[in-house]
């Protein structure tokens, strides 16, 4: 059997394995399974491609233009990114995870503009070669500039895009949406500049196209997720995990490599499906948000007067707890930058030795990523069929005598539901309001990540316990003790 044939059915097991990956993660009990198989349909496919090249460096035509120093440079490349990788693992935390997978998608972006200029300059170094040697023609050719064009343009745009959801997640950039006069026609101006350049470069390619439509993307990727408010980011990460599929599918058709184009096209329709579902959540047009906020005007800036709000120590809020027959926990982001998961768990415990009913209520968007609460309760070991989404949990509030707001802000904000003129209007919330009893944890009274005031904060049945989430969590553990 040839080393071709060998690497295309390692390529078909990676894959499979691939697909029994999303499968598993779509879980919490097979999450880890997933992740297993995940790790090893990429071994698998790594060690194909690595004992493909070995075999293809022993074809002298090969190595005549080159390719005797490919094992080199992969085996490099391949132990300087796991190293890479080893290194940022071990040292990020868990509230740094939706940045650096924003990142992440940037360097997918990156890597397929890379392949596209490199697939054309190879075309065109082909040209040169002596007569007999295999070079592309006719509708071949057309087909492989126009792989290249697209390649370079999904790239290009997931590269600038990932960095600048990079900048807004770490909060190096400011979250509010990039306003710029006719925003909207710059982003559709890009659109039809970069369809009128694919049409000349695949009709007669010239550099200066190549180069036009590189920077035009690069410029577009930025402008679109600039355009884009931090409310709605949790949805353009997962957009860009989408887009960056899409670039490594582009660069699967340049490289002919099938479990690049396969595992492409997973990453790329799972995760624009995944974003679709997360806008149906939001109530937020799903076309609205990847074409950069399309449609989206300014909106007015949030001074009204709420009047007062009441605030409330860990002491009482204890007697509160343990005087209550159900509680609800609803965490945010805040939740994780104070690391608050496990005196959570405790307190969870705690409570229901008490007889307490406690159970969590995650709404789609909480924290900065799809799934960023779920992971850190899993985490604090928090049992799984206590956590609940939006959907499972929002019609028990009403009759629930104790919600604890741990560090969220915007997905609790009464103002998505009552105020038409909000920037959040629309959203589906957790109507935490209805409660009997609501204790806010916060540091401050600034506005949330959508830079929305909250009336929440405000309301009559609304304590606010200022300070960091996990002392003031640990202390209200010592209070029930």
């Amino acid at each position: 059997m040839s080393a071709d044939a060998i690497a295309t059915a390692a390529y078909l097991v990676a894959a499979l394995l691939f697909i029994l990956a999303l499968a598993g993660l779509s879980k919490h009990e097979s999450a880890k399974q997933g992740w297993t198989y995940g790790v090893a349909g990429m071994v698998i496919a790594l060690v194909a491609t690595v004992a493909l090249v070995v075999d293809r460096t022993t074809d002298d035509r090969l190595v005549n233009v080159g390719g005797g120093t490919s094992i080199v440079l992969l085996i490099v490349a391949v132990l300087v990114g796991a190293a890479v990788g080893l290194w940022r693992a071990r040292i990020v935390q868990m509230t740094e995870i939706p940045q650096l997978i924003a990142l992440l998608h940037s360097f997918v972006g990156l890597a397929a503009v890379l392949v596209g200029w490199n697939g054309y300059l190879e075309v065109e170094r082909a040209r040169g070669l002596p007569a007999g040697t295999e070079v592309l023609t006719g509708s071949l050719l057309r087909i492989h500039h126009a792989e290249v064009f697209i390649g370079i343009f999904i790239g290009a745009v997931t590269f600038t895009g990932s960095i600048v959801a990079f900048l807004k997640l770490a909060a190096r950039m400011k979250s509010a949406p990039l306003m710029l006069p006719g925003k909207n026609l710059i982003n559709v101006g890009a659109l039809v500049v970069f369809a009128a350049l694919t049409v000349a470069f695949v009709v007669q390619p010239q550099l200066w196209e190549l180069v036009a439509v590189t920077v035009v993307a690069l410029a577009l990727g930025w402008h679109l997720v600039a355009s884009i408010g931090g409310g709605d980011m949790p949805v353009v990460v997962s957009m860009l995990n989408s887009y960056s599929g899409w670039a490594a599918a582009a660069s699967g058709f340049l490289l002919d490599n099938d479990v690049l184009i396969v595992t492409g096209a997973l990453v790329g329709s799972s995760g624009a499906y995944l974003s679709y579902i997360m806008c149906q959540a939001m109530n937020r047009s799903f076309i609205s948000v990847i074409a950069g906020g399309f449609g989206i005007e300014a909106s007015s800036g949030g001074d009204e007067d709420y009047g007062e709000h009441r605030e409330i120590n860990a002491a009482d809020a204890a007697d509160l707890l343990a005087g209550a027959s159900s509680v609800v926990i609803t965490p945010g982001y805040g939740m994780a930058v104070a690391q608050a998961q496990y005196p959570v768990a405790t307190l969870t415990q705690k409570l229901r030795d008490k007889g307490v009913e406690v159970r969590f209520g995650i709404h789609p968007v909480a924290g900065r990523l799809p799934g960023h609460m779920n992971v850190l309760l899993a985490e604090a070991k928090v049992p799984y069929d206590i956590v609940l989404e939006m959907d499972e949990i929002n019609d028990d509030l009403a009759d629930t005598d104790v919600v604890l707001v741990i560090g969220a802000n915007d997905t609790v904000n009464p103002a998505a539901a009552e105020d038409p003129g909000s920037p959040i209007a629309g959203m589906p919330v957790l109507r935490v309001w209805e409660a009997k009893n609501v204790i806010v944890f916060k540091r401050s009274m600034a506005a949330g990540y959508a830079g929305v005031q909250n009336p929440l904060f405000f309301r009559e049945n609304t304590q606010m316990l200022f300070g960091d989430a996990k002392d003031k969590v640990e202390e209200i553990v010592r209070a029930l003790t």
